[in-house]
Formats: structure tokens, C-alpha cells, sequence
């Protein structure tokens, strides 16, 4: 496949979805988007316009368009093997973002290969062909070994509307969490949360009262509405929070979780965390009937928001990591399309297993 050999576009990324929500994030970073949608194994062939609307600046393309497009893009973004194997044939700068730990991914995604294997393998691939690594948090960075680039998502408390806290309900965001239980704790949700109102949102396609937000608009005001959030997730398999969180607590609203050793709320100021499920109980019971308490728990999460996913710390990081993969692609000891030529078994494995 023949590429425009000509200095790189300064404007403009290649950028395969994956939640939209954190894709959306890069408009902030000041480069065009070509953002690669109808990708296999995602419930929709295109941008989920019920998550975000399309990022400014970008435009939508198949895998298709963007293998044979003629730009030579700044930069490359994947999210997983897949992707970095769908690109192999282009010859820019890529890196892959790590957004759930190896134990998690094995049991979410049922793989034939065991972790350690996965994990080495990508190490040496990424090694072979100048690729970098980023990590949405320590633990997952910890979980794969890449620990030297950390960039946590960032979210603006001033996109979201004025906490109410109006609604004696919980409240707790999550798609296919039948396939997640063991990550998400799902036995000690229940249990805890069995005699509370609790509003489940999200793309749940077998829990029929499960609906996902209808835009980024409602998701707002679902927000702006409900008393406190939920995350429970165990900490063998997942971190102690994610992006629905961290929307949550810049909305304004206290947090229920179990104890995490990477939660970012603090016990009895910003939220509250125990896993004993009764206590659990007992801590919605004290939200839903002190609404004030609610409002003051939440100003403490918003400004833990403020203080360590602010999008401006996003932005400089992430501009950071990618200036990472040009300086690792310049050095890389082999050109990907010359490796994959002559696939050995390493590579074989990586395709089928992930």
C-alpha cells in the first residue's frame, strides 16, 4: 500500500473508538480527528450520539477509508490489539491506550491465552516497532507493565448543570454489566442496594428497564437530579473508579463504593466506602434522608475533580504521550509492515487470541 511520503499533517490524528466518552476528550487537544467507526464488536456501527455528539474538528471514516487515505497522520491512537494489528500497513507514529486492567480484559473478553503471555507479547511488539503505551490510571499501567506514561481522563465541572440532588434515588451508569458482574462487584451492589431506589442507566440490551441516556444533555440532567452515585468494582480486576465517575463527582454528586485502594474519594468527606454491604445501606439511607449532607459531600468531589482530572492536565499530558510515540517510532528496529510479512507464531497468536 503506497502512502504520501511528505512530512506528516501537524493538524491531524487517526483515532479508532472505543467509549466515546473518553474519545471525545481529544477535541481539546487542538488537532483535527479522523475517527475510525463500524468496528467489530461494537453494539453500533457508528459514533454513539447518545454518549457525546461528534468531537469538533474531526470526521467519521471505516477502517476501510482510513487504511487507503493518502494523509499521513501526526500521530496514530488505538485501544487495543486488535486496533494496533487493523493498522500494521501504515506507517505513522501509533500508541495504544490501556483503559482496563489484563485480569479484567481476560475475563470480560473470555480469552483462549493466558495474561502474562498477552502482556509480553505486547510488550515485545510495541518494542519492535516503536510503539508507546499510555495507561488511564497507575493500577492499569501497573497490570500490563507500561508504568512510565499515566494519563487519567479529565472532565470539566462547568459542563455539567447545577447539583440538585432533588430525587431520592441513587444512581449508578454502566453498559453490559451482565458480562461485568465479577469486575463490577455486582453481587455486592445487590446486596447492599436491594431496598433502595437505585436508577441503573446505560446500554443493557437484556435488562429491559435499563435504558440508556437519550443524549450527553440528559445524561446532564440525570445527573444534576439524583441524590449520590455508585461505583463498586473489586480491586483484583478493576480500578477504583472510571469516567462515569468521575462525571458524576464533577456533577456534583457524593459517592458509594467499596473500599478501593485507588479510589479518589475520601471516606466521610467526598462520599462514603465500605464493603460491608449493610453499612453500605445504611450510608444511602443517611444521603437520600440528608439532602444537605449531599450537597456538601458533593462540593468536596467536585473539587477533587478540579484537582486531579482537570482537562487541561489531560490535554498536556496526552500531547506529551504523543510526542512520546513519534520520538519511540523514529528510533523503532523494525518497519511493521516488513515484520508482519512473515508472520511467526508471536503474531499469529496475537490475532487469534485478542
Amino acid at each position: 500500500m503506497q502512502h504520501n511520503q511528505g512530512q506528516p499533517s501537524e493538524r491531524k490524528l487517526l483515532v479508532f473508538n472505543c467509549h466515546e466518552a473518553w474519545v471525545y476528550q481529544l477535541g481539546v487537544l487542538g488537532y483535527d480527528l479522523d475517527i475510525i467507526v463500524g468496528l467489530k464488536g461494537r453494539y453500533k456501527k457508528t459514533w454513539d450520539r447518545q454518549i457525546r455528539p461528534v468531537p469538533p474538528n474531526s470526521r467519521l471514516i471505516t477502517l476501510s477509508d482510513a487504511l487507503q487515505s493518502p494523509t499521513r497522520y501526526y500521530c496514530i491512537i488505538t485501544h487495543n490489539i486488535t486496533d494496533l494489528l487493523d493498522v500494521k500497513h501504515r506507517p505513522e507514529p501509533r500508541l495504544i491506550v490501556l483503559h482496563s486492567t489484563i485480569e479484567g480484559r481476560f475475563i470480560e473478553e473470555k480469552s483462549a491465552i493466558e495474561p502474562q503471555r498477552m502482556k509480553d507479547m505486547l510488550h515485545e511488539y510495541l518494542e519492535l516497532i516503536g510503539g508507546h503505551a499510555v495507561a488511564t490510571s497507575m493500577y492499569k499501567g501497573e497490570s500490563w507493565g507500561f508504568t512510565d506514561d499515566i494519563v487519567t481522563f479529565g472532565v470539566a465541572p462547568d459542563d455539567y448543570l447545577p447539583y440538585s440532588g432533588r430525587l431520592d434515588s441513587g444512581l449508578r451508569i454502566s453498559n453490559f454489566i451482565s458480562k461485568r458482574k465479577r469486575i463490577l462487584l455486582w453481587d455486592l451492589h445487590q446486596k447492599a442496594f436491594a431496598d433502595i431506589p437505585v436508577r441503573l442507566v446505560g446500554h443493557n440490551p437484556d435488562m429491559p428497564t435499563v435504558t440508556a441516556a437519550k443524549s450527553w444533555a440528559d445524561l446532564k440532567e440525570i445527573l444534576q437530579s439524583h441524590r449520590f452515585y455508585i461505583h463498586t468494582a473489586d480491586p483484583r480486576l478493576e480500578a477504583g473508579y472510571n469516567m462515569a465517575t468521575g462525571e458524576a463527582m464533577a456533577a456534583g454528586l457524593p459517592v458509594l463504593s467499596n473500599r478501593h485502594p485507588t479510589s479518589p474519594i475520601e471516606h466521610g468527606v467526598s462520599g462514603f466506602l465500605s464493603d460491608d454491604p449493610q453499612q453500605l445501606r445504611e450510608y444511602a439511607k443517611m444521603l437520600l434522608h440528608d439532602r444537605d449532607l449531599a450537597v456538601s459531600m458533593g462540593k468536596h468531589a467536585q473539587n477533587t475533580v478540579r484537582e486531579y482530572f482537570s482537562l487541561s492536565r489531560f490535554k498536556n499530558a496526552f500531547l506529551q504521550s504523543i510526542e512520546t510515540a513519534r520520538l519511540k517510532c523514529s528510533a523503532r528496529k523494525v518497519d511493521p509492515c516488513a515484520l508482519l510479512k512473515d508472520m511467526p507464531p508471536l503474531r499469529t497468536d496475537f490475532v487469534q487470541s485478542w
